[in-house]
């Protein structure tokens, strides 16, 4: 067997069953009725005994349940997220049982627009009722009460599948565990819509749409593939494309001087929505884009503050870079909704060429995020044993220099917290301090850290960790609404040290700052003796790469908590080896210092 045999999940076949009989139809939002409904769903691994480990994928507005595997040993192409889904991969069907589902209104099985109406004996066409996200979930709910599913360890999928997870987690808060929403969004913006609109529009405005009663032989084929080439385009993005094709002619080395598809990226696009016709129906587009369209969290509750109230489940959301069709702000405004309810929750937003196609086409990345959020979600007892040989299984940390210097301060800070309490740790690096302390303080905490690598070290030590940049603000935290705010070998990388600190001292009762010692008598020797920058086993760095942007001493401290009426409650001056106090000449002898401080 080879080693790609060994990852698939091998021959998998989509299964169907009805769900709702005629007698007793299923209320959709809109106020009309559906009967019956069929579902096709595929299941991959083996539900344990506890039956606490079943995950469900929520396919994407052109996927289906196929998600991973053959559906025959003459099938050519795997499911659509194979390379995320089997054994050993991002989503491991060796420890856990995977379900997904076509979801209502779709054409590869389950109930939608092409089924067979009960009352005429033709196709629903444009006589199906609307459905909604909220529809597509109820279905789903029962089909996993069907199965006799009592739980969800995670719901999980992308773009609009994304949007059944946030759906899922707001309306079944005491089934679901965890969530992961990927490059998606609470609503969708003007944009969207528009592109919706467009695509729409072409397929009804084809001549062989026929009011929606088309036939297999003589469809709107046209017009349903210009709407997949231009929902295609907002898949990718900008990078994306100039790399793949650029301005390369297809088949000639000079212009043509006609209408004709010439340039890589057309005769591209003419592909992508060829092969789209071939396998998805135009009605169904029709009405799922509406339904991705008519789904607004912020209008449905009130606010997404008011969404999120009653969710129970952690979160990891997650969000790609070059994403232009559900931005990373998008995200983050959800994230902010989520602290602003006090939930736990991590986000990250993934470094990748790849638009919002991302998702399908990140698997290593993706993939190490997913598997150590499902583990540490799975197994919790894990994170207080989580080491560094975890986390390079998981990723490839670059440097961690910074993260993994001595840490004395580490020690001391963690005897001057009070067990039990509340804890943000801001550039929190690879989240050693904040496990140590919810091990052996059993505190409350939250990570706030910049660099990916570092965020993916917290999450597969199953802590909540946002990444962020805290010199944009913490808005969305409340006022005091922390015991302790920890700001440990960072203060003197940042570039408005006032603002950062203000914010620190509203949402925390306590601020503990540490930082290395600019004034020890080796960092003067060095710049009187060799005239050049320090660099010592306290500040490890050249002067060109330094990440450090302030050369501070404990007077210039003193001095900058003086000016702000910030409260000194104690100063804990340390060299590198030993965790007691440096009594004589703090300012010449001590390596780094930890303040204690509050508010006056």
């Amino acid at each position: 067997m080879s080693e790609v045999e060994k990852k698939s999940v091998g021959i998998v076949h989509t299964q169907t069953i009805r769900l709702i009989e005629p007698e007793q139809p299923l209320k959709l939002e809109c106020g009309k009725t559906l009967a019956p409904i069929d579902i096709a769903y595929e299941t991959y691994g083996e539900l344990n005994e506890a039956g606490d480990n079943v995950i469900l994928i929520c396919h994407a507005l052109s996927g289906n349940a196929h998600v991973a595997g053959l559906n025959g040993p003459d099938d050519r192409k795997p499911g659509w997220w194979d390379i995320m889904v089997g054994p050993g991969k991002g989503i491991d069907t060796s420890k856990y049982f995977v379900i997904c589902s076509n979801f209502l209104g779709g054409c590869s099985g389950t109930t939608g627009p092409s089924s067979i109406n009960p009352s005429t004996g033709k196709q629903y066409g444009l006589d199906f009722p609307i459905i909604t996200i909220a529809d597509m979930v109820k279905v789903q709910k029962i089909l996993l009460d069907k199965l006799g599913i009592k739980e969800l360890l995670a719901v999980i999928g992308g773009s609009v599948g994304g949007m059944q997870v946030l759906q899922w987690a707001i309306e079944y808060p005491d089934f679901v565990k965890s969530a992961i929403p990927i490059a998606t969004t609470s609503h969708l913006g003007a944009q969207s819509i528009a592109f919706d609109a467009v695509g729409r529009n072409a397929i009804l405005a084809d001549p062989n749409f026929a009011g929606g009663q088309y036939t297999d032989e003589k469809g709107p084929d046209r017009g349903l593939a210009i709407a997949r080439m231009i929902g295609h385009i907002t898949y990718l993005s900008e990078q994306g494309m100039r790399e793949k094709f650029g301005r390369q002619l297809r088949n000639s080395d000079s212009y043509n001087y006609d209408i004709n598809a010439e340039f890589s990226v057309e005769t591209y696009l003419d592909y992508q929505g060829q092969s789209f016709v071939e396998r998805f129906d135009s009605n169904s587009y029709l009405y799922l884009t509406k339904a991705a369209d008519y789904f607004d969290l912020e209008k449905d509750y009130g606010s997404l503050k008011k969404a999120f109230a009653k969710t129970k489940c952690r979160f990891l959301i997650i969000s790609f870079a070059s994403d232009w069709l559900f931005t990373p702000v998008q995200s983050i405004t959800m994230v902010n909704a989520l602290v602003a309810n006090d939930k736990d929750v991590s986000y990250c937003d993934i470094a990748s060429p790849y638009g919002h196609d991302a998702f399908l086409l990140e698997p290593e990345v993706l993939g190490s995020f997913i598997s150590g959020f499902l583990d540490a979600t799975h197994q919790p007892e894990v994170k207080k044993n989580h080491t560094g040989k975890r986390i390079q299984e998981h990723a490839q940390i670059h440097d961690l220099k910074q993260a993994h210097r001595v840490r004395v301060d580490y020690d001391v800070i963690e005897s001057l917290i009070k067990p039990n309490s509340t804890v943000l740790d801001i550039g929190c690096g690879d989240g050693e301090l904040l496990a140590n302390l919810i091990a052996d303080k059993n505190i409350t905490g939250k990570g706030i850290e910049v660099e990916q690598d570092l965020v993916l070290a917290c999450v597969n030590r199953g802590l909540s960790i946002i990444q962020h940049d805290i010199e944009l603000g913490l808005e969305n935290f409340a006022d005091k609404s922390y015991d302790y705010v920890i700001l440990s070998q960072t203060v003197q990388t940042m570039k408005n040290t006032e603002m950062v600190f203000t914010e620190l001292l509203r949402v925390g009762q306590k601020v503990i700052v540490s930082f290395p010692n600019f004034a020890h008598w080796r960092c003067r020797a060095q710049l009187f003796l060799a005239g050049s920058a320090p660099v010592t086993k306290q500040l490890p760095f050249e002067w060109h790469n330094s990440p450090n942007i302030h050369c501070l001493s404990l007077k210039d401290f003193d001095q900058f908590c003086k000016r702000l009426a910030i409260k000194v409650e104690k100063k804990i001056p340390l060299i590198k080896t030993s965790r007691s106090p440096v009594r004589f000449a703090p300012n010449l002898f001590a390596e780094q210092v930890i303040y204690v401080t509050s508010k006056e």
